[in-house]
């Protein structure tokens, strides 16, 4: 993914998640996909898919149990 590919989407995660620290960073020797952040957590990472002439990126973010165990204590 190139650096301007890279910048639309993380202005689009920005506005759809109303969130301005959100930070899509390009990966160390992975041209396919970027590491999203909010501030300096990592949250996600985002894939660039082609297939048939059409061009989709796919964010995947894993949450574990214990950052949920984490929520009940809040």
């Amino acid at each position: 993914m190139t650096k301007d590919e890279l910048k639309k989407i993380e202005t689009y995660m920005r506005k759809v998640f109303g969130n301005p620290r959100i930070a899509v960073k390009p990966r160390m020797k992975k041209s396919d996909s970027g590491e999203v952040y909010i501030g300096d957590e990592f949250i996600g990472l985002i894939f660039e898919d082609k297939e048939d002439g059409d061009t989709s990126y796919n964010f995947q973010m894993a949450i574990l149990e214990i950052d949920l165990d984490e929520m009940d204590a809040v």
